[in-house]
């Protein structure tokens, strides 16, 4: 049910978040009549900004940051009117007076996005307990990252209970966002012909890879004491693995479905110590060349030897009736020779082919749903070739595409953080992550930590440009998988 708030507070307003992402998601759905009318929107950050500077920085924001075809300049006049500011130091609970001040009545609803290091939430959290923002009708975002293991995970979660109920926190994951993501639960459960086959009897195995062409960049202060597991595997990942792996819920709701997610992550097998040499692999960029273009290793770029791993590739077992014996690989990394989000699911091979020698060798169905940069849905199958067949049938592998983009042309894709915000603003949960699924993540993905700790793992040197350390091809060869890299 919805029930949407009229106002909406944003720390980090001035933020690279903010710019690329939040304000542009805003003004989107305000161009498009989705904000509830009388909405105000304050940002609030370390910046001193007064109404009418921040109002001109986010309108710097959107010039820059907005597609050309989006910008209407009347749309961003009256957007740009909603917008407030105050300035606040986090950790000063007088500036939370001031900030209470600002914000103004909140009997109507009020929603809070808040995306901090950290060591800032319990500040924050205080503060705005203390200012009278985190009553009943407050409700509140949280940005990642949610901690660095199981221990600091629950105490951020604790802290934020303290003033906020489970049902008034939205954890945020972004990709949860994705048209594409939500696209595997339309694929799954608005379709009959799959679920017969959506098991460990009709699937080999299941692959998931978020590659990406960047190296550091301006993270390097975070991702050091991050690395690739903590920052895309912990998160994203898995919960890619649940969405594919879930039982069916009984309904589309904040319940339902992440009570089914949740089963998943409680449902993973935790790798002791001795398993998570043999099953997981790390690496970290070297020099290379990405997109023709020459540049550093990782520990270059950041000026120190480091032992941070920027590639992980895992194979994963989820423990239940549907998935045993099934294998789920894991692999991610920065610099690969391509910027990739997907899912290849691999479906057991037909038990006899009936076309002999020259009909080929039958390749095994695969489905691939590509997340980005391209968004579509792809079954491999085989098809017979063209001809008279006279010496027998040759069979060849094609592809059945559904391309997203061509599909639903004339349907403006919207940016994940579009359909999140205005999830918070209305109070819709679904699409956030609760409190169980997020601890039940750390559980497994500190068994790995604590693994290559007790082993002395290091991260494997790979070329920038390549697919990561030789060993992540081993890994899935020695079961006779091969990644999907085309």
């Amino acid at each position: 049910m919805r029930n949407p708030v009229a106002k909406l507070l944003l720390f980090g307003a001035t933020g690279d978040l903010a710019q690329r992402m939040l304000l542009p998601s805003l003004y989107g759905l305000h161009a498009d009549g989705l904000l509830p009318e009388e909405l105000t929107i304050t940002g609030t950050a370390r910046s001193e900004h007064d109404d009418a500077s921040f109002r001109k920085f986010a309108k710097g924001a959107l010039d820059e940051f907005l597609p050309a075809d989006r910008k209407d300049e009347k749309a961003m006049k009256s957007f740009i009117e909603r917008l407030g500011y105050q300035p606040l130091d986090a950790t000063d609970m007088a500036h939370y007076k001031d900030l209470a001040k600002k914000v103004g009545d909140v009997s109507k609803g009020l929603a809070i996005f808040l995306s901090t290091a950290p060591s800032l939430f319990e500040p924050v959290i205080k503060g705005l307990a203390g200012a009278g923002l985190a009553g009943e009708t407050v409700r509140i975002g949280l940005e990642k990252p949610l901690g660095y293991d199981l221990e600091s995970s629950r105490e951020i979660n604790d802290t934020v209970a303290t003033a906020f109920s489970e049902d008034r926190t939205f954890r945020i994951d972004h990709y949860l966002g994705k048209e594409t993501v939500q696209n595997i639960l339309a694929l799954r459960f608005g379709n009959s012909f799959f679920e017969p086959v959506w098991n460990a009897r009709g699937i080999d195995n299941v692959q998931i890879t978020i590659a990406e062409t960047v190296g550091l960049e301006d993270r390097a202060g975070y991702y050091e004491n991050a690395g690739a597991l903590r920052d895309m595997v912990q998160n994203h990942m898995l919960q890619l693995l649940a969405l594919i792996a879930m039982e069916p819920p009984a309904r589309f709701d904040g319940t339902a479905v992440r009570d089914e997610k949740a089963k998943v992550f409680r449902s993973l097998r935790q790798m002791a110590p001795a398993d998570v040499p043999h099953l997981t692999v790390t690496g970290q960029y070297a020099a290379g060349a990405v997109n023709g273009e020459i540049v550093k290793g990782y520990a270059d770029e950041l000026g120190k030897p480091s032992n941070t791993e920027t590639f992980v590739a895992i194979k994963a077992h989820v423990d239940n009736w549907r998935w045993q014996g099934v294998p789920f690989y894991l692999r991610t990394g920065k610099r690969m020779p391509a910027r990739r989000s997907e899912i290849a699911i691999q479906f057991k091979a037909v038990p006899h082919s009936m076309f002999g020698d020259r009909g080929g060798l039958l390749q095994p169905n695969m489905l691939i749903i590509r997340l980005q940069p391209e968004e579509y849905v792809r079954l491999l199958v085989m098809a017979k070739e063209p001809g008279l067949d006279r010496d027998g049938i040759r069979l060849r592998e094609v592809p059945l595409d559904l391309s997203l983009d061509s599909a639903f042309a004339g349907t403006r894709r919207r940016i994940a953080y579009e359909r999140l915000l205005l999830d918070l603003i209305e109070g819709d949960p679904t699409l956030f992550v609760r409190r169980d699924e997020v601890e039940a993540q750390w559980q497994w993905i500190d068994a790995i930590r604590a693994g290559w700790e007790a082993n002395g793992v290091k991260p494997k040197s790979y070329a920038s440009g390549g697919w990561g350390p030789s060993a992540a091809i081993a890994l899935t060869e020695r079961d006779g998988v091969t990644w999907q890299d085309d």
